[in-house]
């Protein structure tokens, strides 16, 4: 069978094909503790729920604008000058079916054939390949273990050229936790607004932060830096909503028709009734979103403490997301049972087979020293989860 070359270059899911793992493993009788799963695992709050099931029983069941319903877009807009500091009109908010439509339609909207985009590594798995679909360049700079896996400014100004396009970040960040500081921002649309680029900003997981750590929003530097970003946000993580599929994007006027324009001829509107609930989640469920909150900062502090324990394993701290990214490059070129760890991907193999532990293989995220464990799982499976790790690695020899 003839495909495009479109799809043929494209690198599939780690971290879906490893859930499918977990399945296939789970179906058979295993029992996989799963740490590969970016989603809380937290049921979405009753109050949300509720507003969907209203919705729907009220008749709010058909097509809304493409962009999405006035009530939901002006709650966004309320959001971002509320959390945010920065100033959107309605029109100027896109509604899209989860935050990875919302980073794809703005990809598309800004990048032609040969554009170059700028992407710090480690990086969630899809930009890479969301930029190759659009027919751009990923331009790969890389964030330093060694200094938290914060924002490499220099390097980033250094990858500019006359075909750089955008910038593409994600704070706090998957797969690193990272969460970049205010400082690196400002630095980062100095560049931007220097070189007019553009800076498409991931903030979905903006809720989750810990300690004394502040999430900033690169679009509050200045009017001018508002005019150079596209803000991406949703309600998968904060609010547990990750199979509802709602996201958005806040861009200058200009940039969000380009959106809706893409999006109307491939998804239209996002669910209806959906974003009747999602006004609920953005206006009443501060309390609900802290509680979750403050659970992920327990179990951060119990999986740093318990990784920092296995000898061979290093960990940078990180205050944000639910990931930690441990390097496990030590273990490379040990061998159990027959088998040989070549790299990430053989260690993580080795975990789920050994372990019947699940993590996902750095390579997945352009960082082949590491891998990335997920807290969004209870305490007591961290614990046994971390135990059944430490064991299989000992093996190694």
């Amino acid at each position: 069978m003839r495909l495009s070359e479109r799809v043929c270059q494209i690198v599939p899911s780690a971290t879906l094909e490893i859930s499918s793992r977990v399945a296939e493993l789970k179906g058979k009788g295993a029992d996989i503790i799963s740490f590969s799963v970016g989603e809380p695992d937290f049921n979405t709050p009753q109050k949300i729920i509720d507003a969907c099931t209203d919705a729907m029983n009220k008749g709010l069941t058909k097509y809304t604008q493409i962009t999405g319903i006035l009530p939901l877009r002006s709650a966004i807009c309320d959001k971002l000058e509320r959390d945010n500091n920065v100033r959107y009109s309605p029109d100027e908010i896109v509604v899209s079916t989860g935050a990875k439509q919302a980073i794809y339609n703005a990809i598309l909207a800004l990048v032609n054939p040969g554009d170059e985009v700028i992407v710090p590594k480690p990086c969630w798995v899809s930009y890479v390949e969301m930029i190759k679909l659009a027919g751009g360049k990923p331009v790969l700079v890389e964030n330093l273990e060694s200094d938290k896996f914060l924002l490499n400014v220099s390097a980033i100004r250094a990858a500019v050229t006359d075909r750089t396009r955008a910038i593409l970040v994600n704070s706090p960040n998957n797969p690193t936790g990272a969460v970049y500081t205010e400082e690196s921002l400002r630095e980062l649309a100095d560049i931007a607004v220097e070189n007019d680029i553009f800076v498409i900003s991931d903030e979905v997981y903006e809720k989750l932060v810990y300690g004394d750590t502040k999430h900033f929003c690169i679009a509050s530097v200045s009017e001018e830096m508002r005019r150079h970003s596209v803000i991406v946000n949703g309600l998968s993580k904060a609010c547990s909503m990750t199979g509802w599929r709602m996201g958005y994007s806040a861009a200058p006027r200009e940039i969000s028709k380009a959106i809706s324009s893409i999006q109307g001829h491939t998804t239209s509107n996002s669910t209806s009734f959906v974003q009747y609930a999602s006004i609920v989640a953005l206006t009443k469920c501060g309390d609900e979103i802290e509680k979750m909150r403050q659970e992920f900062a327990k179990r951060r502090e119990i999986l740093l403490e318990a990784l920092r324990g296995i000898n061979g394993i290093t960990c940078a701290d990180a205050d944000g997301a639910f990931y930690l990214m441990p390097n496990v490059s030590s273990f490379y070129g040990k061998s159990a049972g027959g088998v040989t760890i070549k790299d990430s991907a053989d260690l993580c193999k080795y975990l789920l087979d050994e372990a019947h532990v699940a993590v996902v293989p750095g390579s997945a995220f352009m960082s082949p020293a590491n891998v990335r464990i997920s807290y969004s799982n209870s305490v007591q499976n961290i614990e046994k989860g971390i135990a059944q790790i430490k064991d299989a690695l000992e093996n190694l020899k």
